[in-house]
């Protein structure tokens, strides 16, 4: 039986009762039980684990360091799962505290499968949204690897912060402005068109990008942020023909020596 194939009670009850068998795990250093639930085929068993560890790491101080230590040894396991698991569950620790778990990230980033390297970036998400001051330090030592996927997920990992608060992530984001893969330029200006249809965000990304000077990904930019418009219209600050006459007004084409 799946999880939401269950009443809401009977949910409340599996949550409470993972969240104890967890709490017990770390205590006694039942690793295998811990494994049990991070590997699960149910994608809301596995995320009820994780939130489970960001609570009891929080209200448990004394368990801290045997939380991490529990997380450095399940990080190295064969199946991914368990891997994307220990990912997410370190994503909810450094929403408050990213110090001790950065290090997850910088393996987790490289990993040789995809679901853990998108926890990482869903886990960039929450923390740069909750605790942007040490994530977006951390983002900005990889926004020029060599790798262009790692490029890549820094720059739609830090898309939530920007939401709300465009002016934290776009001198971020004008660092790739010049990036020579068109995968990473295209997340770029993705990630610029979710950002812009936001309460109040329009302006500032409008007035940052007439500061850029790579001319043709700001008016790529541009057209996306006119098409976000439309596109995500219940939910844009402004309708389209409004982010067009300000942009019109307000969006300019740099001098070119």
């Amino acid at each position: 039986m799946g999880f939401y194939d269950l009443t809401k009670e009977e949910r409340i009850k599996r949550v409470e009762e993972i969240g104890r068998d967890i709490l017990s795990a770390i205590k006694t250093d039942a690793r295998k039980n811990v494994i049990r639930y991070f590997s699960d085929e149910n994608t809301y068993i596995r995320k009820t684990a994780y939130l489970a560890i960001g609570r009891i790491y929080f209200a448990n101080k004394n368990l801290q360091n045997k939380i991490i230590k529990l997380l450095d040894d399940l990080l190295p396991e064969p199946a991914f799962k368990i891997r994307q698991t220990v990912i997410n569950a370190a994503g909810e620790i450094g929403m408050r505290e990213f110090e001790p778990v950065a290090h997850f990230f910088d393996k987790g980033i490289f990993d040789t499968h995809h679901s853990p390297r998108n926890a990482v970036i869903g886990s960039i998400k929450k923390m740069s949204e909750k605790n942007p001051e040490p994530v977006l330090r951390w983002v900005k030592k990889y926004l020029h690897h060599p790798d262009k996927e790692i490029r890549r997920e820094v720059c739609h990992g830090i898309e939530l912060r920007g939401r709300k608060y465009p002016e934290d992530i776009l001198p971020l984001l004008k660092e790739l402005e010049n990036d020579r893969t068109a995968r990473v330029r295209n997340t770029l200006i993705h990630v610029l068109g979710q950002i812009a249809y936001k309460e109040g965000c329009l302006a500032t990304v409008i007035a940052d990008l007439n500061n850029w000077t790579n001319k043709e990904l700001t008016d790529k930019a541009v057209e996306e942020i006119i098409d976000v418009h439309e596109r995500y219209k219940d939910f844009a600050a402004l309708t389209q023909a409004q982010a067009i006459e300000y942009i019109e007004k307000h969006y300019r084409t740099l001098e070119r020596g």
